[in-house]
């Protein structure tokens, strides 16, 4: 089988009845619909068109509708055993990320099936989406204040005004804006993208920053940095962010070309030749090592070059080729997407979770689907299927 029908197979595999599980390995934390595993592989199989995948993005829309919380939050993940359902909204933190998986979910399976019934069914969930988001912003300043532990890297120290999470509720917003003339979330979309072209980069065209003291201190970067928070910047490289960043067309023409030129030089400095999740690592010298060695709930995984602290993640590198292509950076994407397929071919196709950086050993759990849907995402992307942007 071709590395594009190994991924299909395993998207397949993870497909159950209530949608996409994260894991096709028999461990019980990824036996489970996540929010957003599922709606990634969800998007990938909506790309690749294939019934049973398509129907499985739609149950897991409606898995997370049904056990969205009152006050709006989508579920991190839903457990359906024998004899009774489990429902999280995260563990240490809630998570703030999986409202916009799920309304980016929503709009795009409704404008690759057309169905706008489905659209106009889940609607009520997606606007309760978008008011608790707004409340997330607490002083009505655009922007969410996003709790440590809030988003996909949830061992990773970064909190406050994340970028990876302003970004995703633009794509949200874009997403619904798409079926839906709202002038008031489309005036919402306009200031979120104006405050982070504004605030996230050492920009002298700022006239008014967030942050007036911080901004004065932010050294200049060819990446738009990992976070703001009353206490200051957290200048880090976040891979997925700046992947999103590129998907958006976010920031002017120089912005795309030096953010581009940055990651293509990260990327060979690296063993794998690929983006880290993260950049640079945190080690023991570090102020934010305590933060992050202390971050976790059970085991510490965040060593040097590894997991979030500057691991490797094939499914954030499929977002970095969309990104590439989206920029018509072709010829970049293939080169990403061979390279994401030599991590899924290790060990007979075993699909790992995330690579260490330096080493190129592999972690986490095998046959994780989302490092399947980098492949797919990035393949059908190159033959000219999109997703709305």
């Amino acid at each position: 089988m071709t590395p594009y029908e190994h991924s299909i197979t395993l998207l397949k595999k993870v497909a159950s009845p209530q949608g996409f599980l994260a894991s096709a390995n028999d461990i019980a934390n990824y036996k489970r619909v996540w929010a957003r595993d599922g709606v990634i592989c969800g998007l990938a199989g909506l790309l690749d068109g294939d019934e049973k995948l398509v129907k499985a993005m739609k149950a897991t829309l409606l898995t997370l509708a049904q056990h969205q919380h009152e006050r709006g939050m989508i579920p991190s993940n839903v457990y359906y055993g024998e004899e009774n359902t489990e429902v999280s909204y995260g563990g240490l933190a809630g998570r703030v990320d999986t409202v916009a998986w799920f309304i980016i979910g929503v709009c795009q399976y409704v404008h690759v099936t057309k169905d706008r019934a489905f659209l106009k069914q889940l609607q009520p969930h997606i606007l309760k989406g978008f008011g608790i988001q707004h409340s997330w912003e607490y002083n009505d300043g655009d922007l969410m204040n996003v709790p440590r532990s809030g988003n996909w890297a949830d061992e990773y120290p970064t909190q406050g005004f994340i970028l990876y999470d302003q970004l995703l509720r633009i794509w949200a917003l874009r997403s619904y804006l798409h079926f839906e003339n709202d002038k008031l979330l489309s005036a919402k979309e306009k200031a979120i993208t104006e405050k982070i072209t504004a605030n996230y980069k050492r920009n002298s065209k700022t006239k008014d920053p967030y942050h007036p003291k911080a901004f004065s201190n932010l050294k200049e970067t060819p990446y738009w940095v990992a976070s703001l928070e009353p206490a200051g910047y957290q200048n880090q490289f976040d891979g997925f962010a700046n992947s999103l960043a590129l998907l958006l067309n976010i920031g002017t023409s120089d912005d795309k070309e030096e953010l581009m030129s940055y990651t293509q030089s990260l990327e060979e400095s690296l063993k794998l030749k690929l983006l880290p999740a993260f950049w640079p690592v945190i080690t023991k010298d570090d102020e934010d090592w305590q933060w992050l060695t202390n971050n976790c709930k059970y085991e510490f995984r965040n060593h040097p070059y590894e997991f979030h602290n500057g691991g490797t993640w094939q499914m954030v590198n499929g977002f970095y080729g969309l990104g590439l292509i989206q920029q018509d950076r072709k010829e970049a994407a293939v080169q990403i997407l061979q390279r994401i397929n030599a991590l899924n071919e290790k060990e007979e196709w075993s699909f790992y979770e995330n690579f260490n950086s330096q080493t190129g050993a592999p972690n986490g759990v095998p046959f994780c689907a989302w490092s399947a849907a980098g492949t797919v995402l990035i393949a059908q992307s190159l033959e000219g299927k999109q997703l709305l942007t």
